[in-house]
């Protein structure tokens, strides 16, 4: 397992801004080396404010886009469109604009099914847990995540992993999430094994509510209490944070 590495910054545009330019540098580095370049976006305040600011950045454009999937940690299992749907704030602030202009094939947009086309979140689940297998190397149930972009909130779960939740001990890719306890109540996640597949996983957290368990999670409370405790990259492991989050209580 690697170490946590936290970077601190002073507020939550700060780190919105600065989150955005380290994924487009990373985006750039690891293109000079391999393709295609596989990234897990999330959702969520600060991780749309982060997509909003590469969007507004000079290095988007340096990026080539037409080697690069994006995929979602997770998905609320509402309607294609819904305005409440991860993937339709993360389409406004910069994905819509990438296929747009920027060369970002539409077909590398991997988005969650939801129930206008498929009756229940283990359909959804099952579905894109066959779409990311398509991607795959072989024997590997997901791509080798170059990025994997989560939120916490403020009870300490991670994607749709939520403290004492059933989906917590799901095995394979994707799990079908019921009784959420932040509404919607059905949603669809990668599991800890998908997450944890990722070459790199950043979580991304701001403000005041969060520093409690973003200071448990770093501590390695048990993951059934604090999920974000058990989100690991292959790789590297950050942890950003504003000056909020990190100042623990």
């Amino acid at each position: 397992m690697t170490d946590r590495l936290v970077v601190v910054h002073p507020d939550t545009d700060v780190l919105a801004e600065a989150a955005a330019a380290r994924l487009l540098t990373r985006l750039l580095d690891v293109q000079s080396v391999r393709r295609p370049v596989h990234v897990v976006l999330t959702g969520g305040t600060v991780g749309i404010k982060t997509l909003a600011a590469a969007a507004a950045s000079p290095l988007v454009a340096a990026v080539d886009w037409t080697g690069v999937h994006l995929w979602w940690g997770d998905e609320r299992f509402l309607p294609v469109g819904d305005p409440d749907r991860n993937e339709t704030q993360a389409r406004a602030a910069l994905v819509d604009a990438l296929v747009a202009s920027a060369g970002l094939p539409a077909d590398h947009v991997h988005a969650v099914a939801g129930p206008d086309t498929v009756g229940t979140p283990e359909e959804a689940a099952a579905a894109y847990a066959a779409e990311l297998l398509a991607q795959a190397d072989d024997g590997a149930l997901v791509p080798a995540f170059d990025v994997l972009l989560l939120g916490m909130g403020p009870d300490g779960h991670v994607a749709s992993l939520f403290p004492g939740h059933e989906g917590l001990g799901a095995t394979g890719a994707t799990v079908g999430v019921h009784g959420s306890p932040k509404p919607p109540a059905e949603r669809v996640s990668l599991t800890f094994e998908a997450i944890n597949a990722a070459r790199e996983v950043w979580v991304v957290a701001a403000g005041a509510e969060k520093a409690e368990q973003a200071a448990a999670a770093l501590a390695g409370e048990p993951t059934s209490d604090v999920p974000a405790s058990g989100v690991r990259g292959t790789e590297r492991t950050l942890w950003l944070l504003d000056t909020a989050a990190a100042d623990a209580p």
